[in-house]
């Protein structure tokens, strides 16, 4: 029997809506046929832009979406995405094997985000730009007065401004963004940060660059020497930004059980990458000021199989959605340290929540955590117990290693407490009870995510193979009781009495 503990006398803090963030970037299919298909295609679109992913993604309440990369952001120049189309140049994409139309630019992404209700983050070009181009589209998107800038932009079809509060400075510079050492990107940041206003009265957030896993080289090095900067004239930062990925030697639908619980341990290991960056950032940063985020995170698989390698393509099964469930709790769990977060990617590319072919589209695994992780966003986090066997396996090494059975989060918002378990096991379902200590439910809804078989993936023939199902909860006693299939991912939604 597992047991869990919900403490609802012990908050943690407020879960930010924005940690259920994601991510576009101009990578093989996620913008161009993913998202924009044109006024002129035959599927159904407004203003270019696709209703049926539009639609499937605004019924998941999509926090925040960063654009346009990844790195495309550092090789890309705004001005080329603005005014008529047919006169925005085609450029090489540098880093993912294409040309860029340009067809989808700044307007085009602003009426995506309003669409499916999401807050827009834009990534400014660093690498091989200069501050004047990333100020300029700041003031392009924000400034209400009459400004060349601001004509532009109702010229180019808004006369009322974007107001876009969050902001990039750069994208993985230590490596495709410039190449730069630590120190000499927190130079460059204080350079373009300085000419960064909040034009129109719209607040930035700025967010700096950080590193990537666990290494804090680069945090503890660009933190030192923004803390050294002459006057005390250091330039706002609100937030930092680090990555993750996670991934294993089999491909992302044919793999072992042993490479089944090797992903969900490198997926679980976010939380390693959580807890060095905030205390790195805390040595500098004790009344966290600044905010960890991870703006991107997900499953990387080896390319599919008669694939363009570089376009990142791959198929979602249920790990890909236990990966996903894991890394959401691990957030929630950690809510006094991650402010924001962003799966990468919505579309097409690596852990995509959508895929699409043509005319078709499907929801993936990953999409239903999504969907059934909603209560959590702006609730308050609450510390949860869980005491359950653990798995052993064999990491890549070879060596004996272990992952906890089940895992979970839980959070409460208005007068309602949401609770998540997870069971890592493959094969073996778990009888669970639920203690709410410091409380009480009168009656739970649960719903739940799970497969026949581990290996199972939704297809464009059969796209609703994976989707989530209403399950059992009994209550005795004031406990919950209720069954965790193997492979799954349970919500328990209920009033607190």
């Amino acid at each position: 029997m597992v047991k869990v503990t919900v403490c609802l006398d012990e908050p943690i803090a407020r879960i930010s809506r924005n940690i259920y963030g994601h991510f576009a970037e101009h990578l093989g299919t996620c913008i161009y046929e993913g998202i924009w298909v044109g006024e002129d295609s035959i599927i159904p679109n407004t203003g270019g832009i696709r209703n049926d992913v539009v639609a499937a993604l605004k019924r998941i309440n999509p926090a925040i979406l960063r654009w346009p990369g990844g790195n495309f952001a550092d090789d890309y120049h705004w001005q080329d995405g603005v005014g008529p189309r047919a006169a925005r140049p085609r450029r090489l994409n540098l880093w993912w094997d294409s040309e860029e139309p340009n067809h989808f630019g700044t307007h085009e992404f602003i009426q995506f985000c309003r669409l499916v209700g999401a807050e827009p983050y834009l990534c400014g070009n660093v690498g091989s730009s200069y501050p004047r181009e990333l100020r300029d589209w700041v003031e392009y998107c924000n400034y209400d007065g009459g400004t060349s800038l601001a004509q532009q932009r109702a010229a180019n079809g808004s006369s009322e401004p974007f107001r876009v509060r969050y902001w990039g400075v750069g994208n993985e510079n230590w490596a495709a963004g410039g190449s730069f050492e630590a120190d000499d990107y927190a130079i460059e940041y204080k350079r373009f940060a300085t000419y960064l206003r909040d034009f129109g009265g719209t607040p930035l957030f700025l967010v700096a660059c950080g590193a990537y896993g666990t290494e804090t080289s680069w945090t503890r090095g660009f933190f030192e020497k923004m803390s050294r900067t002459p006057f005390g004239g250091v330039p706002r930062l609100h937030g930092f930004g680090v990555h993750y990925y996670c991934g294993t030697a089999g491909s992302a639908t044919e793999y072992t059980e042993q490479e089944w619980y090797q992903l969900l341990s490198a997926g679980l290991k976010v939380e390693d990458v959580i807890k060095v960056h905030r205390a790195a950032m805390d040595s500098y940063d004790p009344q966290r000021k600044i905010g960890l985020v991870i703006d991107e995170w997900g499953t990387w698989h080896p390319p599919a199989e008669g694939r363009n390698k570089a376009h990142l393509w791959q198929q979602n099964t249920m790990r890909d959605a236990l990966v996903a469930a894991l890394t959401l709790d691990v957030f929630n769990r950690h809510a006094d340290k991650v402010v924001m977060a962003n799966i990468a990617q919505t579309v097409n590319v690596l852990q995509a929540l959508v895929l699409t072919d043509g005319p078709r589209m499907l929801t993936t695994p990953t999409y239903h955590v999504y969907d059934l992780y909603q209560g959590h966003q702006e609730g308050d986090s609450v510390r949860l117990l869980c005491d359950a066997p653990e798995i052993s396996f064999n990491d890549k090494q070879a060596t004996q290693a272990k992952l906890p059975g089940v895992s979970g989060s839980a959070s409460i918002k208005n007068g309602m407490v949401t609770i998540s378990l997870v069971n890592t096991s493959a094969t073996d379902a778990q009888d669970a009870v639920v203690q709410l200590r410091g409380g009480a439910c009168a009656g739970v809804a649960a719903r739940l995510l799970s497969a026949a078989e581990m290996h199972t993936v939704n297809t464009f023939e059969e796209p609703e193979t994976i989707t989530p199902q209403s399950t059992t909860v009994r209550i005795s006693g004031g406990e919950l009781h209720l069954s965790l299939p193997a492979a799954s991912v349970t919500v328990l939604r209920g009033r607190l009495s």
